[in-house]
């Protein structure tokens, strides 16, 4: 007996597809992860933060509205539609948000936590063998939905200390900062979060001081304007794919706030609240906002941190004191070690295993045996890869290849921008 699909890793991208996966009686499947329970950036799940992205950006609503797995149904399942209609939120709240993820994990039994993946391997059979602390089972394809891992700078990667960690563990080790000097190192939306949370504390439990320092050349807002956001839907990913790695390079790095940017919101909020402090209240923490500044190396003092801080332009050399330091330094790709005994047969694209366009790693190995790729391309796939808003239509994409039949579903309109690479023939122009 063997299954369709093996997951590993149930972070979103995974979730997304074992719950759509549920649609399909035809297909077996059982997706592995580590962690006992699910879990989603706990440590960022700050009061008053929410989505970057539209409510019907969910596990599976893009792909098929109809499944039990949205997130209305879970609001309905769980007797909350009537208030959240009527909270009438700017934006879903994170916090919401994984708790909707835990209900869905919590409904679906292609889950098995607290069973970390080990190896994956091929069998005599010709069959991916999949080994876990608790078994082995053997699958005609692999779905790695691993997710990234926090990133910080070698600088202080040497210093393990409490005192100075990734974002990502804010809210567990944000605690007691009362009369201490705080820095937060990235100018992106994580780093706004922390560096809101830190300047709203009040009377004995607001730090001294709160620095924020950022490479870009000031404190930017997310791209949210409608023809932005179609770079987030499927026929805007496929013509990315279609073109060569310069330019998708180029494009990345020139659209990099239509993702990568901080809500209005947050920065709203953030101005307001300096104006109160400086200029109302005259009171702690004193902020400094630093930005196109990089930090380029980190050493100990007596009694806290000194950040050696380079200043753009002209390289000006300048030094930040802390007690505690918050590295908003982004993610990097999560390990997948699991697959070291078939590394040498993928092809690579920089840093990234080749994918073909169906988001299967391309390889030498037996056909019809497919390693999906879920949330590790970006490269490739362009800025709605990382991102939620693509995941439900990425895993339709997967499972219509496990099962060999195309979705039969209504498409989605054509965008209003006419993305193929190929220019548009006259006579079919809008005018």
């Amino acid at each position: 007996m063997y299954l369709s699909c093996a997951g590993i890793g149930v972070g979103p991208s995974n979730l997304s597809l074992s719950c759509l996966l549920r649609s399909y009686p035809q297909l077996t499947g059982m997706f592995f992860e580590r962690k006992k329970t699910f879990s989603w950036y706990e440590g960022m799940l700050l009061p008053g933060t929410g989505l970057q992205v539209a409510i019907f950006k969910d596990l599976v609503t893009l792909s098929d509205p109809r499944s039990f797995y949205t997130f209305v149904s879970y609001l309905h399942e769980t007797g909350k539609l009537y208030h959240f209609v009527n909270a009438r939120f700017d934006d879903v709240p994170r916090k919401e948000f994984e708790n909707y993820m835990k209900w869905a994990s919590s409904q679906n039994d292609l889950l098995y936590f607290d069973e970390e993946v080990l190896e994956v391997g091929l069998s005599s059979r010709g069959l991916f063998e999949v080994r876990t602390r608790k078994r082995r089972v053997q699958a005609e394809n692999v779905s790695v939905g691993v997710g990234i891992s926090p990133y910080v700078p070698p600088c202080a990667a040497g210093f393990p200390d409490a005192n100075q960690f990734h974002v990502s563990y804010f809210a567990q080790k944000m605690g007691n900062v009362g009369g201490k000097r705080v820095v937060v190192v990235g100018g992106g939306q994580s780093g706004a979060e922390a560096f809101l949370n830190l300047i709203s504390r009040e009377g004995e439990a607001a730090p001294v001081s709160v620095s924020w320092v950022s490479r870009r050349e000031n404190f930017l807002p997310m791209d949210d304007s409608p023809f932005t956001n179609e770079y987030f839907m499927p026929c805007h990913s496929d013509y990315f794919f279609s073109q060569d790695p310069e330019f998708r390079s180029s494009f990345v790095r020139r659209n990099i706030l239509a993702s990568d940017g901080v809500s209005e919101r947050t920065l709203r909020n953030i101005y307001q609240r300096i104006y109160s402090l400086r200029l109302i209240d005259e009171r702690r923490p004193a902020t400094l906002l630093a930005p196109n500044r990089s930090v380029e190396g980190l050493s100990r003092t007596h009694d806290g941190w000194s950040l050696e801080v380079q200043r753009f332009p002209g390289g000006l050399r300048e030094s930040l004191l802390a007690d505690t330091i918050v590295w908003a330094t982004g993610f990097r790709k999560a390990p997948t070690e699991f697959l070291a005994s078939l590394t040498d047969r993928f092809e690579w694209e920089g840093d990234e295993i080749r994918i073909d366009n169906d988001f299967a790693a391309v390889w030498d190995g037996p056909p019809g045996r497919r390693i999906f790729l879920l949330n590790a391309a970006r490269r490739q796939r362009g800025l709605s890869d990382p991102n939620l808003s693509l995941m439900a239509w990425r895993s339709q994409r997967v499972i219509e290849r496990i099962s060999g039949q195309p979705d039969s579903q209504p498409k989605a309109q054509p965008a209003f921008v006419p993305w193929p690479s190929a220019p548009a023939a006259p006579g079919n122009m809008a005018v």
